[in-house]
């Protein structure tokens, strides 16, 4: 029995032993990373090799929907919405699915990218985006399975998925236009609301330019004068209070008291009550 229970001992530790010691992956790991205009894109995937097996419509069955790669899910993730094929996808982290077949493949995106390998059980309702592309034959075998992305402009790049001697490539399109036109607008609009109250704030806080100061608040005030803020309004109270316009303050802290009440913060109510008392308003 001792010998038994040593015996186990032995081809316990042994196991431990060699369970720690790291060996290369078959498929290697590779993560890309591509900006595509004002996108980021990250495609993760592993790559196996031919080996001297023949691989499509053999090794990977035609027909059949492929992980595309080996070990984990090929992942793709994308910082912006994007357009493939017409048809819109949100952004996010993508598994990327296919089914090969002799002269076209389909391409999946598929919302869950957990999965090892295809899902036990597809679900249509993940298919998040699916299109057919052609298969362009290639002079040569690549020996390594590869995914790259070519024809990269401002709005658009493309997915390359190459091995054996397939070649299959996904065009995507980028925001990138709408994007720079908004900040152009935006920007040409000039300074936001937001804006001249966070420079009128800082020019309080920090004890510069009280004058301009003001000429801010006031201007933010202004912009959203249709849906008062009832902060901007404080901040107008106490500007004006320093800059020496008393009348203009506790106009201002009796508007942000109003507008205070009317989205019931106590905190603002407190403040608003405190200085108009302190100015002798109420």
């Amino acid at each position: 029995m001792k010998k038994i229970i040593f015996s186990l001992f032995i081809a316990t530790v042994g196991f431990s032993v060699k369970a720690q010691i790291k060996t290369p992956q078959p498929s290697t790991f590779q993560k890309i990373e591509q900006a595509v205009g004002l996108s980021n894109i990250t495609l993760e995937y592993s790559r196996p090799n031919m080996n001297g097996r023949a691989i499509f419509g053999n090794l990977v069955p035609f027909g059949e929907i492929w992980r595309t790669g080996a070990n984990a899910n090929t992942k793709i993730t994308f910082s912006t919405d994007v357009t493939i094929d017409g048809k819109s996808l949100k952004k996010g982290t993508y598994a990327i699915f296919t089914k090969p077949n002799k002269n076209a493949w389909e391409v999946i995106f598929y919302s869950d990218a957990t999965n090892w390998g295809t899902p036990r059980t597809w679900d249509e309702t993940k298919v998040a985006l699916q299109t057919s592309v052609n298969v362009q034959e290639m002079p040569m075998n690549i020996e390594t399975f590869t995914m790259t992305f070519d024809d990269i402009t401002n709005n658009s790049a493309v997915i390359g998925i190459l091995w054996e001697k397939a070649n299959v490539e996904i065009k995507f399109e980028t925001p990138t236009d709408v994007m720079v036109s908004q900040q152009i607008k935006t920007i040409m609009a000039g300074p936001s609301a937001d804006d001249f109250f966070a420079s009128a704030v800082y020019y309080l806080q920090a004890n510069k330019d009280i004058k301009q100061a003001q000429k801010w608040i006031d201007k933010a005030v202004e912009m959203t004068s249709e849906k008062p803020r009832y902060w901007f309004l404080r901040q107008q109270s106490l500007i004006h209070a320093k800059a020496g316009n008393k009348k203009g303050a506790i106009a201002a802290a009796k508007a942000s008291l109003k507008y205070a009440e009317e989205g019931k913060n106590a905190d603002y109510i407190k403040m608003n009550k405190d200085s108009l008392k302190e100015w002798g308003a109420m």
